[in-house]
């Protein structure tokens, strides 16, 4: 199991981290000669943000109160955050209580999933399709998606995870051509996943299983990227259509569990529209088999 500080994501690693890529210059702040470490020193952000620098010094250290929506937009400000890294703060700032890590329905953070959706992914007939939880468990994909990216309905319920398959599995880089953006963002969606839900055990023991079995998951967790899944290029290799290059959009879907929607698509008249048509064509039905929960919880991990 992980060490518990790796999901607990606290609030003052995840201020430093960020500091530590913001200078001075970046933030309108004349530069003061040689510094002994990278970026902005807690003095100046307590000075962007209107905050003594004792309070924000005590919020590093995890001792302040529980910040104001003042205090966190402004610290969204100074430290130059995106919408994703906005999202995070947030979450870091206001932590579920320990033990909180069920959905409003009591299923246990969206591992079962509902069938009318697995029925909307199964219906997508010409392009790859999956839903996904904030783990990367995926839950449901259609009969293009198993020809492409993994033969999902022969795999071990706890081996259809992105996170796993692009960490563990050998072949990764030969099937994943952008692996370095995909290891990227896939600890990303991880981290902002810890965020959401820092006691959850089963991201727990995902984040330990990824952190023995990989370097490089470790060196991108220490950096505290977060990243949320929205839109993008993606290129896969098959060993029988070659390349393919894709265009992925991804929908939340409503409710309480946190389930995205990813659809990939190719440009009309492209390779990668006849691929995927010739995929479709040469793939068996009986690939498009229901992603099946586990008798007692869903999709375990």
């Amino acid at each position: 199991m992980a060490d518990p500080s790796m999901i607990a994501n606290s609030l003052g690693d995840y201020l430093r981290a960020r500091r530590a890529l913001v200078s001075p210059a970046d933030v309108g702040l004349p530069p003061t000669g040689r510094r002994r470490v990278p970026g902005l020193r807690r003095e100046e952000v307590a000075e962007l943000v209107g905050l003594s620098t004792d309070y924000y010094v005590r919020l590093e250290q995890g001792r302040a109160d529980r910040p104001s929506d003042e205090v966190l937009d402004a610290l969204c400000r100074a430290l130059l955050l995106g919408s994703a890294e906005r999202a995070h703060l947030y979450d870091l700032a206001r932590p579920p209580r320990r033990g909180a890590t069920t959905t409003a329905a009591g299923t246990g953070r969206g591992d079962v999933l509902r069938s009318a959706l697995r029925q909307v992914v199964e219906a997508i007939p010409t392009t790859p399709a999956v839903i996904m939880n904030d783990r990367n468990d995926v839950l449901a994909w259609n009969r293009l998606a198993a020809a492409l990216i993994a033969d999902f309905p022969n795999l071990p319920p706890r081996e259809r995870n992105m996170a796993r398959r692009i960490f563990l599995d050998p072949d990764a880089g030969q099937i994943h051509l952008d692996w370095d953006g995909a290891a990227r963002t896939t600890v990303g969606m991880l981290r902002m996943a810890a965020g959401r839900q820092p006691h959850d055990p089963e991201l727990v023991r995902l984040i330990g299983e990824l952190s023995l079995g990989s370097s490089t998951f470790r060196t991108l967790w220490a950096s505290h990227h977060v990243h949320e899944k929205t839109h993008g290029p993606k290129r896969f290799r098959h060993p029988i259509v070659g390349d393919v290059i894709l265009h992925y959009e991804t929908f939340q879907a409503p409710g309480a569990a946190h389930h995205l929607l990813v659809i990939y698509t190719a440009a009309p008249g492209s390779p990668a529209e006849d691929a995927l048509s010739f995929l479709g064509s040469y793939t068996a039905p009986s690939t498009a088999t229901h992603a099946q929960p586990d008798k007692n919880r869903g999709m375990p991990t």
